[in-house]
């Protein structure tokens, strides 16, 4: 998996609970829109889900993508 998305997931397991793209952003130092793009591919992998709009939370696929 490519290292951005390793680093969203791993923001999102750190954040603990339903964060926005600028709140990733914010917690690995780069900007949204480097965020923004990668977060409906993650969904579609069913590494991620949104709970609400414009929120995301790391899911239990995505728990064991970054364990491996």
């Amino acid at each position: 998996m490519e290292d951005m998305n390793k680093a969203i997931l791993r923001a999102l397991a750190e954040i603990g609970r339903a964060a926005s793209s600028k709140e990733i952003a914010e917690k690995l130092g780069v900007p949204t829109s480097k965020v923004s793009c990668r977060l409906a591919p993650l969904k579609k992998k069913g590494l991620i889900e949104s709970p609400e709009k414009g929120k995301w939370v790391i899911t239990e696929e995505g728990k064991k993508a970054i364990e491996a």
